[in-house]
């Protein structure tokens, strides 16, 4: 396959784990064969996903899902016991920064070792020098010893080597995040050239937000398997349900289908048209945040809802109904700009629960989290509630998001026993049109004052 850079075909590592130093002794020195004295770990077991060319994929997972260890698969620093794993192009790889740095060395000789190591002759390194030493940044330390450099000027170096390679695939372990700000954005900046300039990406990282961002696709490990791949938000949303106990073989049966879906499948599926839009009703009684009890005509009948919404948790409480509701008291999807609104919920407690901690998220189309807010959060002091109580939520905010199209999330969680729970959560209830005739950059607006004189 041409197009294929990355091919992991059916890898599994598998660690031999001993009960005691004298029986890993006894079987390297063959006493006993027939007797089993260790138990197999599967680090990764039967693993299955490919990379294209040009593409920017992101693997996520819990600790211990396997995803260093598929990494260092790749890039040759460990071998598979069983599978294999085809390469087209050469690889620069993020993963341990500094790891081959001799720490007697200046920073310079540490930049021809390492390129060196990576495969470049000495005239190709002395071609990208200046774009190394440019890129780090530390001035005349670059001829004294590594082991001199502070841990902020050593990732500095490493970095700038591994990044200014200019290799055909980038492998990128959670090293989007060293130094200070200022250097994490020209880290930032550099990776969004590599996409811009439609090099291969493999990407893991704890932070959803770049995942949501710079990945095409997604693959969700767990517990060394891969549990599926597809569009982020998707795999985002089934990794958020798989911290925290929630997910199901139903989740997995459905993330099987979102695999050829894009962004803009999810733009179609969840912001619907303006003419599919309900007629939004202004009855005052609809609105009101202090009933006690379900109405017959749910507050949300009066909403675009999502028809793929995402809905789990224990059953103890249970988000029975929610609004966005506009300055003029409407219930509607869209709310103009600058104006107040309310984000309502009426949640029905099953159970007695002592502590809840009510929740909503507004995220952009690709699943990354824009604003939320919670009332552990805001420090608002909430009563236990029993079994058998209806409460309204509503949080009061201004809209200071630029127009656009956002997706509404609710939930209702708290701890037991020191252990995160949740109760209810909506991924994706229904969305929000946000009306301007501004159209400035970014997320958010600062409401700026130009003064010219």
């Amino acid at each position: 396959m041409k197009d294929i850079a990355i091919n992991v075909d059916h890898v599994s590592k598998i660690y031999k784990l001993y009960n005691k130093p004298s029986d890993r002794f006894k079987e390297a020195l063959g006493i006993g064969k027939k007797v089993k004295r260790y138990t197999e770990h599967y680090d990764l077991n039967d693993m299955n996903f490919h990379v294209k060319k040009g593409e920017c994929v992101g693997i996520i997972g819990t600790n211990g899902a396997g995803k260093s260890t598929i990494l260092k698969i790749i890039t040759g620093v460990l071998n598979p016991t069983s599978g294999k794993v085809d390469i087209e192009g050469r690889i620069s790889a993020l993963l341990e920064l500094g790891a081959g740095f001799n720490q007697e060395y200046s920073g310079l000789e540490n930049v021809y070792l390492n390129g060196t190591m990576i495969g470049f002759s000495r005239e190709e390194i002395d071609e990208r020098l200046n774009d190394i030493l440019e890129f780090a940044d530390i001035g005349e330390f670059i001829h004294q010893p590594v082991k001199t450099y502070s841990s902020g000027m050593f990732v500095r170096l490493a970095f700038a080597v591994a990044i200014n390679i200019d290799p055909e695939i980038l492998i990128v372990d959670e090293a989007l995040s060293v130094g200070d700000v200022f250097f994490q954005a020209k880290c930032y900046k550099k990776f969004e050239e590599f996409k811009e300039k439609g090099k291969t990406i493999l990407f893991v990282s704890h932070d959803l937000s770049s995942i949501g961002r710079y990945c095409d696709r997604v693959v969700l490990l767990n517990k060394g398997s891969k549990v599926a791949e597809g569009i982020p938000k998707d795999m985002i949303d089934l990794y958020k349900k798989i911290l925290v106990g929630q997910d199901t073989e139903a989740d997995y049966a459905k993330s099987e289908n979102v695999d050829n879906k894009t962004n803009a499948d999810v733009e179609r599926r969840q912001a619907t048209t303006a003419e599919e839009k309900q007629v939004v009703k202004s009855d005052e009684e609809k609105t009101a945040t202090k009933t006690t009890s379900v109405p017959e005509e749910k507050m949300n009948s009066n909403l675009t809802l999502n028809p793929n919404v995402s809905a789990y948790g224990n059953g103890k409480a249970e988000i029975v109904d929610f609004a966005v509701i506009d300055e003029r008291g409407n219930i509607s999807n869209s709310i103009e700009k600058n104006t107040k609104f309310k984000i309502v919920m009426r949640v029905k407690f099953n159970e007695d629960i002592s502590d809840p901690i009510f929740a909503y998220t507004i995220k952009d189309l690709k699943g990354t989290d824009i604003n939320g807010s919670n009332t552990m959060a805001e420090k608002v002091n909430v009563p236990a509630m029993k079994k058998g109580d209806i409460k309204t939520i509503t949080f009061t905010q201004d809209m200071y998001l630029h127009s656009n199209e956002y997706l509404l999330s609710l939930g209702v969680t708290g701890f037991e026993n020191g252990d995160f729970v949740v109760y209810h959560r909506l991924y994706d209830a229904c969305n929000i049109m946000v009306i301007s005739d501004k159209t400035p950059l970014g997320i958010v607006d600062l409401n700026s004052d130009i003064v010219i004189e």
